[in-house]
């Protein structure tokens, strides 16, 4: 296994391809046999920035960009690859070198794509940042992710200018605009200004590559910091849930956002790293003619839709037929069986589901052309995964709910939560890493989800932490006490609830419940935003003290 790993980032020239790492199997066992990552010799030194782009064609399209009008542009590898040696080129003459973090608040776009590559090459860390978060959300992440530059844009550069205010010398590079503030330049004449030529910083395979925050229950969000090594755990999952990708002409397109783990992990470094094409949307919101379309249009073969947009599709009754597709892997919530055999009437192709966290990504999942699916079921472990349900003991069970935990030893897994040990050490345990999702594991490996251990609301496929909208909600002068759960909604699969303890003098209604979801709105992500509250006279308590979250999701 050694000598095809050694193969597939030593090739060089003009290949269409990279060999890739699994060959077809017949069954479950066979495929699995081919990853082993405790004894896989991933190479000490790796880049993933050089490794996307170096390799290929510099005549190959590498993305599409779709402008809101529908109108596309195209561009190459060699395009790419020049763009992110100048950003580097730029970004270093503001001083950012090897273990600096870089902030990145934009759409997926050319341009996010783009930064990525020249961070990754210049021994940097990527802090991908959604362009929904408003100025509170951003500034934590910011802050504690001790960020030396943020590039923005237009349309995002008022929230970072307030996050960020007070924080000197914190340069930003703001696309498609001429900047007027201080400490902001144009992004466009950065990257024009400079050389086209760029030595890739020698960086190994266990250096920090980019740094996601993750929400969780109380407190503040945690950063998961990640590896370049990280591509190789996500490759093997992906030619799984992608029944056997790469193929010539594979097109990648996903809703999902560049600024999460998902959008960056399974569709655009998955493409990219074998030489192939992603289409990007650019017109910022997501409707089921659009989609449809756009799919069809430019022929896309491998995509990642949430079961959200999946129902969207369903509810608009557009016509069957007309689509490109091998594989459809979809994620975040469990299917079903309606909603899965709708799918893959719908779009005349496999419909895979995988499951992952921001901490370690891509690790279980299906495969329908080597072992059956299991509708309910997140799939079993991909290859190169070990994955089992601890009870409270610690000890593997079967049939019982427990907590999922998998194997650390994988490529896909963090190198830690940034600046925060007590957090690390309490996610893993021995050789596991602790995921809090209850789970049940039968006899044939299938895992199936009961519940969060803690209280991470999943909606539409976003994870969000109550304890920033509670934090938001608090802040509001009428607020006296706020409790945020997740509860069931028909097309999102969750959405926020919030319970609110008015301050005295301070009086219900609809009116105040719209007044404190605009205050949320504009303090963090549209996603955050509770869709429905509650006021009630007082919070069920424990007796020490801690809200009974059960009791409000029961309410």
């Amino acid at each position: 296994m050694s000598s095809k790993l050694d193969g597939m980032v030593a090739a060089r020239g003009r290949q269409p391809m990279r060999t890739p790492m699994l060959q077809r199997a017949s069954n479950y066992d066979e495929l699995c046999k081919q990853v082993d990552f405790r004894t896989m010799a991933i190479p000490e030194q790796f880049n993933l920035g050089v490794a996307c782009v170096d390799e290929h064609d510099p005549h190959a399209r590498a993305i599409t960009v779709v402008a809101a009008d529908r109108t596309s542009q195209d561009y190459t590898f060699g395009e790419v690859k020049e763009q992110a040696n100048r950003l580097a080129n730029a970004l270093r003459e503001l001083g950012i070198g090897p273990g600096d973090v870089v902030g990145v608040v934009n759409p997926a776009s050319l341009e996010t794509g783009v930064t990525y590559l020249a961070l990754f090459r210049m021994g940097a860390i990527a802090l991908p940042l959604s362009s929904l978060f408003g100025p509170d959300a951003l500034a934590f992440r910011l802050r504690h992710g001790a960020a030396k530059a943020v590039i923005t844009s237009t349309a995002n550069a008022p929230s970072v200018r307030e996050a960020l205010d007070g924080a000197e010398g914190v340069p930003r590079l703001v696309i498609g605009s001429e900047p007027v503030h201080p400490g902001e330049r144009s992004y466009e004449r950065a990257v024009a200004a400079t050389s086209s030529e760029f030595e890739p910083v020698t960086t190994n395979a266990e250096s920090p590559a980019f740094l996601i925050y993750t929400s969780g229950t109380t407190g503040d969000p945690k950063g998961a910091l990640h590896a370049h090594r990280i591509v190789f755990g996500h490759i093997s999952a992906f030619e799984t849930i992608f029944e056997f990708y790469p193929k010539p002409d594979d097109v990648f397109w996903s809703p999902a956002d560049w600024a999460w783990i998902a959008g960056i992990m399974d569709i655009l470094v998955p493409a990219w790293f074998y030489g192939l094409p992603v289409v990007v949307d650019l017109d910022g919101s997501f409707t089921a003619e659009r989609a449809v379309w756009l799919m069809r249009e430019f022929q896309i073969t491998l995509t990642l839709l949430p079961a959200t947009a999946l129902r969207m599709i369903r509810a608009a009754e557009p016509d069957p037929g007309g689509f490109s597709f091998r594989s459809v892997c979809s994620g975040g919530e469990a299917l079903g069986a309606d909603l899965l055999r709708w799918s893959e009437e719908f779009f005349g192709a496999t419909v895979n589901e995988g499951y992952g966290q921001t901490e370690l990504n891509a690790c279980i999942g299906n495969c329908a052309s080597v072992y059956p699916i299991k509708p309910g079921s997140l799939g079993r472990a991909l290859p190169g995964t070990t994955a089992v349900v601890l009870d409270e003991d610690g000890n593997p069970v079967l049939d019982q709910t427990g907590e999922l935990a998998l194997d650390r030893h994988h490529p896909n897994t963090m190198l830690e939560y940034w600046r925060n040990p007590e957090a690390t050490e309490a996610k893993f345990h021995g050789n596991w890493l602790l995921t809090g999702d209850l789970c049940v594991q039968d006899e044939d490996g299938y895992i199936w989800f009961q519940s969060r251990k803690d209280d991470v609301i999943i909606s539409a496929g976003y994870r969000i932490g109550p304890g920033e909208i509670e934090s938001s909600l608090g802040a509001h002068d009428a607020v006296a006490m706020a409790a945020v759960v997740g509860v069931p909604d028909e097309r999102r699969g969750q959405i926020p609830k919030a319970f609110v303890v008015l301050r005295p003098g301070r009086e219900p209604g609809d009116t105040l419940a719209d007044e404190l979801r605009a205050h949320v709105r504009s303090r963090l992500a549209h996603h955050e935003v509770p869709r429905e509250i509650v006021f009630v006279d007082d919070l069920p308590k424990t007796t020490t003290g801690k809200i009974m979250r059960r009791a409000l999701r029961d309410a």
